[in-house]
Parts: structure tokens; sequence; C-alpha cells
């Protein structure tokens, strides 16, 4: 079994235990060290159940007392989201080390409960474990991984603070919070460790630091520095460098490093194509996106959900409708966002009533709407005017309540409302909102009250919107303009003077 598990062979361990070990539970019982092998087999094959099999195996056997055997099961729990198994388990536990603490841990990390990790990492103390490099770079990694990246820098400090040196991986793991808020002095000092700790030439790390130079302009050329001297230039550094480039806008230099790339021989991945082809539709270049999207297809890549989507909204942004469909219709597996994205491109188009079409057939596939979605067909639907349509989807939002809406979702069916001169039923979407409406939502329905001749009712509204924005010029200026679709001079005169 350990020379299996050894070379990978996962679902050839899992056939010996089914056909040889299970039928003679003996063998087990014999072999209680068998277990954790097993449980690390079925984590690696995707076998939960199995996993289930085997802990009730453990607790026949008296194994489940076993401290290997109880961090091996935790870990397959924390795998597979079982996280009230996890804790079960490890509360019961008669015996826990460190691997314990860190397994359960990397589980509510790992799954979201980042609070509960915090809490139980503080009280390793307690239990008198000393906190080690690993410890510390798998709560920094799992705050990453749940987009909290004060905590994760937070915990870095603290680390230092307790006199625990960060090795490269620690440094790994902690260069993505601060590229994320952008912190390029903390950066720079974590560069300057690296150096004198002799990781610098680690091509991993140079990756890392590209990412965080990039995020200010003036540092590119660092960025471009560090990349020259890396004595492994392999796919993930390319890939940093053109995304560096890309991100700030200079397509012409990303496309030359691409070039360069492929002449040094370094096969690009998914990774570079999508930050080429994100470049193309921020600078809507569509020569350089159908360049892009040649050498895709030159290059005979069976490309992914990710770049097709991609794909298909840059020729959404470049124009080409067309392009957007053909793609979609080529692509095998479809998920949301190509959904999302071919109903958004038939919106931007004039096409409402198509995409509300391919809204209705989304669905009809099995693939449920997420908030994008409904947002992409309530703004088609808007623009198209189709008033009935659009209110019939948001209505069914709601009452699905599958979906978060945001004021996002409620200012485009307020505004479909407004436009087509029912301000009563927008003004009563305005009322029952969970959330404080936004000033935008109020310019909104006072130029539809000054269209559909609602003066009364849109002065009412300026004045909410002055007062909610009294610096903002456009809300007097609203007001003013109301005033002068009644003929109301002297009011108009009034606010002129309360501008100046």
């Amino acid at each position: 079994v350990k020379e299996l598990i050894s070379q990978g062979l996962y679902e050839q361990t899992l056939e010996l235990y089914k056909q040889e070990i299970h039928p003679c539970s003996s063998l087990l019982r014999a072999h209680s060290t068998l277990l954790p092998s097993l449980i690390k087999a079925c984590s690696s094959s995707n076998s939960p159940h199995l996993g289930l099999q085997l802990h009730s195996m453990a607790v026949k056997t008296g194994s489940d007392s076993d401290t290997v055997v109880s961090n091996s099961l935790i870990s397959l729990y924390a795998k597979f989201s079982f996280i009230q198994l996890a804790s079960e388990l490890f509360d019961t536990m008669p015996h826990r080390d460190t691997v314990s603490w860190n397994s359960i841990i990397n589980c509510y990390l790992h799954n979201g409960c980042s609070l509960k990790a915090l809490q139980l990492f503080k009280q390793m103390y307690t239990f008198g474990f000393v906190k080690n490099e690993v410890s510390w770079t798998a709560m920094i990694s799992g705050c990453n991984a749940n987009h909290n990246y004060e905590m994760a820098i937070n915990c870095f400090r603290a680390m230092q603070r307790k006199g625990v040196e960060p090795n490269r991986v620690t440094l790994l793991a902690v260069l993505p919070a601060f590229a994320k808020l952008v912190q390029i002095k903390h950066g720079k000092e974590i560069h300057g460790y690296a150096i004198r700790r002799e990781f610098d030439s680690d091509h991993h790390l140079s990756s890392a630091l590209i990412n965080v130079y990039c995020k200010c302009k003036e540092a590119l050329h660092t960025a471009k520095h560090i990349f020259e001297r890396s004595k492994v230039k392999d796919v993930v550094i390319w890939s940093s460098i053109i995304g560096s480039y890309s991100q700030r806008g200079d397509i012409i230099e990303a496309i030359k490093l691409f070039r360069r790339m492929r002449v040094e021989g370094v096969k690009p991945n998914s990774v570079t194509f999508l930050v080429l082809i994100s470049a193309c539709t921020l600078l809507t270049s569509l020569s350089h996106g159908c360049g892009v999207h040649g050498y895709i297809l030159k290059l005979g890549i069976n490309f992914d959900i990710f770049i097709g989507n991609a794909l298909i909204n840059m020729y959404t942004k470049c124009g080409c409708l067309m392009a957007s469909q053909q793609l979609f219709n080529e692509m095998p597996v479809k998920d949301s966002v190509s959904w999302s994205s071919l109903i958004s491109a038939c919106g931007l188009h004039g096409r409402g009533e198509e995409a509300v079409r391919l809204f209705h057939k989304m669905r009809e596939r099995g693939t449920e709407p997420d908030a994008i979605t409904f947002l992409a067909v309530l703004s088609a639907c808007n623009h198209a005017g189709l008033v009935e349509e659009g209110k019939r989807i948001f209505n069914h939002a709601m009452k699905a309540n599958k979906v978060s809406l945001t004021v996002e979702h409620y200012a485009s069916v307020i505004d479909l409302l407004g436009r087509s001169g029912r301000v009563e039923d927008a003004c009563s979407v305005v009322s029952r909102m969970p959330m404080k409406p936004s000033a935008k939502i109020f310019s909104s329905l006072v130029s539809s009250c000054k269209i559909h001749g609602r003066l009364e009712v849109a002065e009412s509204l300026a004045n909410i919107l002055i007062g909610s924005e009294p610096q903002n010029p456009a809300n007097h200026t609203l007001l003013s303009m109301v005033f002068a679709e009644a003929n109301n001079w002297v009011n108009v005169e009034e606010v002129r003077r309360a501008m100046k």
C-alpha cells in the first residue's frame, strides 16, 4: 500500500483495499498503520464516502485514538468541506500534536472560517505548542485564500514579533497580500530581506515580487530589472511580466514580450493568454485581440472556459457581437459567466429581446443565473425598454431568494420603470429597498419625472437628492432644470444663488 501511495497510484491503492484488505478485516486490525495511507488515497482520489467507511473501521479497531489516524481524517474532512465532522473529531482526540492543530486550522481557513481559525491559532499557546514558520505560513496562506489581506499581513508581523524568522515559502505567501493592498514600500522591504537571505534567486519569488512592483507605474522598471536578472525564466515569470505591462495598459510592450517569450522557446499557458486578452479588452484593440486569438488557434491550444469567456468579453467590448456569439456556440462547456457575458453583449448592442431569450434558455439548460446574470439581463431590458419582462425577471429574483440583489439591481429596474413613465411603481420599489437608495437612483427618478411631466414629484426627489449630497453641483442643477420646466423662474434664480 505504501509503495503505491509513494508513486501516486491512489486509485490502485483503493482497488487493492476493496479486493484484498477489506474482505479480510483481521488483516486491517493487524496492520492498522495502513489506515493513514488509505485515508490519504481517499483524499487524493476524491473518494469521501470510502473515507467515512475507513473512519468507521478505525473506531471498530480502536485505531481512532491514534493521533496520526485522526490527523489524516481531519485533513480528509477539510478537503471535502466536512467542517462539523473535522471539528468533532478534533474535539474528541485524546492526544493532539502540532499537525493536529495545523490540520484543523487549515480546515477552517480553506472553508472560509477565518475568525474561527484565528481563535484556534491563539489557543495553541494555551496548550503549550510553540508555533513555527510552517504554522504561521499556513495561517498567512489561508487568510489570502479568503481575501483577508490585512489579516495576512498582521499575522506576518506578529510572526516576526514572536521571533519566528520567515522562510522562502512565507515570503511567497505574504507578497500577494502586499500586492493586493498596493503596499509597495513593504514589498521593497521583503525584497531586501530576500536578498539578505539569498532567496532572491528563486524564480517563484521573483514572479511574486514582479506582481508587487507592477502595481505602481513608477516601480515598473524594477519589475523589469528583476525579470531580466532572473536566471530561470519559466512560463510563470514570463506571464507575470507580460501581465505587469498589460495591467499598465502598455499592450505594445506586452505583445513584444510575448513574441520574445515564443522566440526563447517558452510555451505560453492559459494565464499568459488571459493577461493578453485582458489588455486587449481594456484598450478595445480588436487587431491585437484577433492576433492573440490567432496565436491560441495556431498553437493548437484547446482553450479552457476562462479563455473562452475572456474572448467573448473582448469581442463584445470591441463591437463584434457576431464573433462573441460564434465563440459562445463553439464552447463545449459553458458556465454562468459564459451566459452572462453573451447576455450582456446582446444588451450592449441593443438586442434586448435576444438577451431575454438567452436568459430563459440558460435556465432551461440547467445553469442557475447569479447576481451578474440578473444585472446583465435587467440592463438589457432597460436599454430595450422591455418593461414587463424586466419587472418579471426582477420579481423572480426577489422571490427566489437565491441571489443577493445589490443597489445596482434596484437602480436598473427603477430606471426602467421611471423611463417608461411608471413613476409610482418606481417610487414603490425605492420604498421597499432593503438598503439605502443611492444618489444615482434619485437622480434617475428626477430625470424620469421631468420627462413625463411629474414636476411636483421631481421637485420633492431633487430636494432629497440635495440633502444627501449638498456639495454636488449636479444635484442643484437638476433642481434648477425642474423649476425651469415648470416656468418657475423665481426658484431657478434662488437655486443659482444658493449654488454660488
